[in-house]
């Protein structure tokens, strides 16, 4: 075998002949503090509940927990390419189809369980049966190595998003001996209690309504690191209260919230804002549409709404003007997004000329579009009153959390018709983006699945090509025209793509702002007073 390391893009990895893994681990290594700023706590306040830290079993915001309480293979630096965490160096076979890599010698679990193949395999294979984002480890056949520190990843076919997924926000190592015990994995005990993780920090408390509490590990494998004694994350659903917990000092950082609260945060001269961070999310918000509902499973209705839909003003009201103009599920930020492909720019006649060919004269259609309080809130009231303009009534849906919503919609009996929810593509297509639109996709009770029941055989053929091509302007081509087919069949619409910020007071140092943002290490995160 030779060293083909793996140079990460924004949405893909092309192999690269020669290239070897860095041997520092850090990604902040030129901003160390002084051994009398070290310790201390770090207040984070956060605005979505979670239900476990536990990254391979499910995505979403747990994964700002979960890359705190569990190491992954590798970290994406500024430039997306691949450094050292718990790979200390690695390599691909000439045909890319056997990967294998070498664990740090003294990476161990917080029991002090060695770390090991065995355990490399069973994140893997738990990933494979529980995460929703099923094409991520797809062409995975087997890791081998057992119980040894050298270890060998097989996989079916060439795999572009493979060194993006061994990022820890998307495949934590997780203790084989600890969870292999013949217990769900959705509902295991030890999801939130007694949690056994192999990152820098310790989970001491866990309520994932309200606060989760972490100390240093220390006998964690990068020495000097980490840099804090101890984190703190409360959580607390008001934008508002947030803030105003910054202002007052209560919080040291505060959640990603693009809006008015950011406007008012930046015009303080005692916190700093930076939007640095989180480039590999790709947070592209949905209009999500039903396509099992009566209402919606004619096309000419869905391209009614999308013309009927005025980004400008949404942005405007929603998001105070903070976000970018998104025509795709690719977000507008990667190179696999079509800057050409079609918007349904807002055209208030051709919106009502489409209904009326479907049969809708002037409010003949209602829909009811679900959400919940905050922003979202606004933005269905937003909704309402653009496609009134087009003959359309609107009911709105409150359901009183995210969690809740989401569960109504992936019901097996769902009747839900329009849904205002976010996505994110996750550093590639191949993980983020697929599974919104996958035939296969389509799973009851799995939320951020296919949760349009959305089918298109010659778009999953597309996607298929795209997601096993290491050529980056072929891949292009295949997504673009991906792009066209969905956007014509209008499953989604795109209401934008979201601008992520970072609020904190002045003293914060090493903020987690590289492309996964909050959602990798804070290890590096110290505060200087």
């Amino acid at each position: 075998m030779k060293t083909r390391t793996a140079l990460a893009t924004l949405v893909g990895l092309a192999l690269a002949q020669g290239a070897t893994a860095q041997d520092d681990p850090k990604l902040r290594a030129d901003n160390v503090p002084p051994e009398d700023r070290r310790g201390g706590t770090l207040v984070a306040g956060q605005h979505i509940t979670v239900t476990h830290p536990i990254g391979t079993v499910a995505s979403g915001m747990r994964n700002i927990a979960g890359a705190q309480l569990n190491a992954g293979l590798i970290r994406l630096n500024d430039d997306y390419e691949p450094t050292p965490y718990l790979a200390t160096s690695w390599e691909f076979s000439d045909d890319g189809r056997a990967f294998s890599f070498e664990l740090h010698p003294e990476a161990r679990f917080h029991d002090g369980e060695d770390i090991t193949c065995t355990d490399v395999a069973f994140s893997v294979k738990t990933s494979q049966e529980n995460h929703p984002f099923k094409t991520m480890f797809t062409p995975v056949t087997d890791v081998t190595g057992g119980d040894s520190k050298s270890c060998t990843m097989m996989l079916d076919s060439e795999h572009p998003a493979l060194l993006t997924a061994l990022s820890p926000g998307l495949l934590p190592i997780i203790p084989e001996h600890v969870f292999n015990d013949g217990q769900d994995m959705q509902s295991h005990p030890r999801l939130t209690a007694d949690v056994v993780g192999s990152g820098p920090f310790k989970l001491v408390e866990w309520d994932g309504n309200d606060l989760i509490r972490f100390e240093r590990n220390d006998d964690f494998f990068i020495e000097g690191l980490p840099y804090l004694d101890e984190i703190v994350i409360d959580i607390v659903a008001d934008p508002s209260t947030l803030a105003l917990g910054l202002e007052s000092g209560q919080y040291d950082m505060a959640s990603l919230w693009s809006g008015d609260d950011i406007v008012a945060a930046e015009a303080n001269p005692n916190l700093k804002v930076i939007d640095k961070g989180f480039e590999a999310i790709g947070s592209i918000p949905f209009i999500q549409m039903n396509l099992r509902h009566p209402n919606l499973e004619d096309v000419r209705v869905r391209q009614a709404l999308a013309y009927g839909y005025d980004f400008d003003q949404y942005n405007s009201l929603v998001y105070a003007g903070q976000h970018r103009r998104q025509c795709g599920g690719i977000q507008s930020q990667s190179p696999f997004y079509n800057p050409d492909a079609e918007c349904y720019e807002h055209d208030i006649e051709k919106a009502r000329a489409l209904l009326s060919d479907a049969g809708y004269e002037e409010g003949d259609l209602t829909i009811e579009v679900s959400t919940y309080p905050g922003q979202l809130q606004t933005a269905a009231e937003v909704l309402k009153q653009q496609w009134s303009k087009i003959g359309v009534n609107v009911d709105i849906d409150m359901h009183p959390d995210e969690v809740t919503m989401l569960s109504e919609m992936t019901a097996e009996d769902s009747d839900y018709q329009i849904g205002l929810v976010g996505l994110w593509n996750w550093g590639d297509p191949v993980i983020g983006v697929h599974r919104s639109y996958n035939c296969d996709n389509r799973k009851v009770g799995v939320a951020f699945s296919n949760m349009s029941w959305y089918c298109n055989e010659e778009v999953d053929a597309l996607l298929a090509e795209a997601g096993a091509e290491l050529d980056t302007e072929k891949r292009k081509a295949l997504y673009f025209q991906a792009t066209d087919l969905i956007n014509e069949d209008v499953p989604v619409i795109y209401a934008s793509n979201e601008v992520w910020y970072t609020r904190m007071q002045q003293d914060v140092q090493n903020p987690p702002d590289g492309v996964w943002g909050w959602m990798d290490s804070w290890a590096e995160t110290w505060i200087d007073r």
